[in-house]
């Protein structure tokens, strides 16, 4: 159990380089609205990423149909087996380090605010502009492997709450990680950091606290 701990913390701990990509955003003005929040959740070893659903349904349409009303979208990113098991042990940690066989995304509908849902854990949040939530659901989308009809791949029930397992794209390795995966998407969102550097969820949870942006006040109605 020990050293399985220790391979799962060397799991966690290490650097990213290939698919999913990173999108980059497109261009806004600098006067651009900011009222799109992000969400960052810390697991300890791993973080997720939460957007609001309605973005992601729109993109991937059986999102809703499979998870019903939902406020928000915990979406993770990890070894296909390492992720599912049940228990953990050296052998399947070395496994996703060095020959993982494939990649899952974990989603979990979460029905109020990810303050709520996670009040137990560290959540940081920072505001998008329009372009810079397209572009940040873009990459995730990009994340799930499509059947040959363009739907995502359902393979198993989730961890928690009302949460599935889904085919991802991409293969986890030493090199290409959970938290910089989350990274890989925070870059999509428009943050400046560097995924081969946001090595732990501490450091990712450090990032968007350190480079938050505050959602634009909406302008009171004027008086009439």
């Amino acid at each position: 159990m020990k050293l399985a701990g220790i391979l799962f913390g060397a799991v966690a701990l290490t650097a990213c380089s290939s698919s999913p990509t990173v999108v980059g955003p497109a261009q806004d003005s600098s006067h651009a609205l900011r009222s799109h929040p992000v969400h960052v959740v810390n697991h300890g070893w791993h973080a997720g990423l939460i957007i609001p659903a309605r973005h992601l349904n729109r993109e991937i349409p059986e999102l809703k149909q499979g998870f019903g009303p939902a406020a928000y979208y915990e979406i993770g990113w990890g070894d296909r087996a390492f992720y599912q098991a049940q228990h953990t042990t050296a052998d399947l940690g070395l496994q996703a380090l060095f020959r993982s066989k494939g990649s899952v995304l974990h989603v979990v509908a979460i029905p109020d605010s990810p303050a709520k849902a996670f009040n137990h854990l560290d959540v940081v949040s920072t505001c998008l502009t329009k372009q810079e939530m397209a572009s940040v659901v873009e990459f995730v989308a990009n994340s799930f492997v499509r059947g040959h009809r363009g739907s995502v791949l359902p393979i198993n029930q989730g961890l928690y709450g009302n949460s599935r397992f889904f085919a991802g794209t991409g293969s986890y390795s030493l090199l290409n990680t959970c938290n910089t995966w989350i990274a890989k998407g925070l870059k999509s969102a428009g943050l400046d950091l560097s995924p081969s550097l946001t090595l732990t969820s501490g450091s990712v949870i450090s990032a968007v606290r350190s480079r938050r942006q505050l959602c634009t006040p909406r302008p009171h109605p004027t008086a009439q």
